[in-house]
């Protein structure tokens, strides 16, 4: 694989991270200041829990198509890989609403300042993911393109 691919797919990742972490954050913002989950830190938790999840969704499509263009041949294949997907970003959904709980609800921060500091170790993490163990057949795919 190439510099210049690289380059070119961290930059998609980035754009499409920017993206996901945009429907991530206005959904909890419109739950927790619009609505009253925003009242408790129980509904904190689920505000972050469904933006996280509508985020997971966004995420695995754009990063599907968009950033590492992963082709899959039939439905069984396609639904092994957005499972692979979803299980790794449950994982460090985990690590997200546990750090936002801990941030918010022990350090008596402000739930958006909770979300932007969690999300930073986050956007790392699944890029790694994404890479190496969900999309890794489309990376292996573009490895043996660039060797011939």
């Amino acid at each position: 694989m190439s510099v210049v691919h690289i380059k070119s797919e961290l930059c998609r990742y980035l754009i499409i991270g920017g993206a996901t972490t945009l429907v991530n954050y206005v959904l909890f913002l419109i739950l927790c200041y619009l609505t009253p989950m925003g009242n408790s830190n129980t509904g904190i938790t689920v505000a972050n829990i469904i933006s996280i999840f509508a985020a997971i969704l966004f995420a695995y499509f754009a990063n599907k198509h968009v950033v590492f263009k992963s082709q899959t041949s039939g439905i069984r294949e396609l639904i092994y890989e957005m499972v692979r997907f979803i299980a790794a970003r449950l994982s460090t959904m985990a690590i997200e609403v546990t750090g936002v709980f801990l941030i918010v609800s022990v350090a008596g921060r402000e739930p958006f300042i909770g979300k932007m500091l969690v999300q930073i170790l986050v956007v790392i993490g699944n890029y790694f993911i994404s890479r190496y163990l969900v999309f890794r057949t489309s990376y292996q795919e573009n490895q043996s393109d660039t060797s011939e």
